[in-house]
């Protein structure tokens, strides 16, 4: 069967756009919180900061000096936030822009079969 996509509602492809903008924004808080608990379980942040030392002196420690734990956190968490806005938002333009090129096209072929 085949059928002709030539609407697509807004409000739905908001909907559907906060709950993906969702799950990337929880995605994304899960990954740096393990990518952070990583680094600090292995080493690397002290190995870093060591580095930078060796490198630079006393300024370069100073570099990762605001890099905290807490700072990254919520650092991520407005990453997150706006990732959320904006992905809704995106969803909700996507939808119009659709609609707008129907009108032109014409709309799109979209085939259905059953097994």
């Amino acid at each position: 069967m085949t059928l002709l996509l030539v609407f697509i509602d807004a409000w739905s492809s908001v909907k559907l756009a906060f709950l993906v903008a969702f799950a990337l924004a929880a995605v994304t808080i899960v990954i740096t919180f393990l990518a952070w608990n990583v680094l600090a379980s292995t080493g690397l942040l002290d190995t870093a900061r060591g580095l930078l030392t060796d490198i630079a002196g006393a300024q370069g420690s100073s570099l990762l000096d605001g890099m905290t734990f807490e700072s990254v956190m919520a650092f991520t968490g407005v990453v997150a936030l706006l990732e959320l806005i904006i992905v809704t938002a995106l969803g909700a333009v996507f939808a119009a822009l659709f609609n707008l090129a129907v009108r032109v096209t014409g709309g799109a072929k979209v085939g259905f079969g059953n097994d």
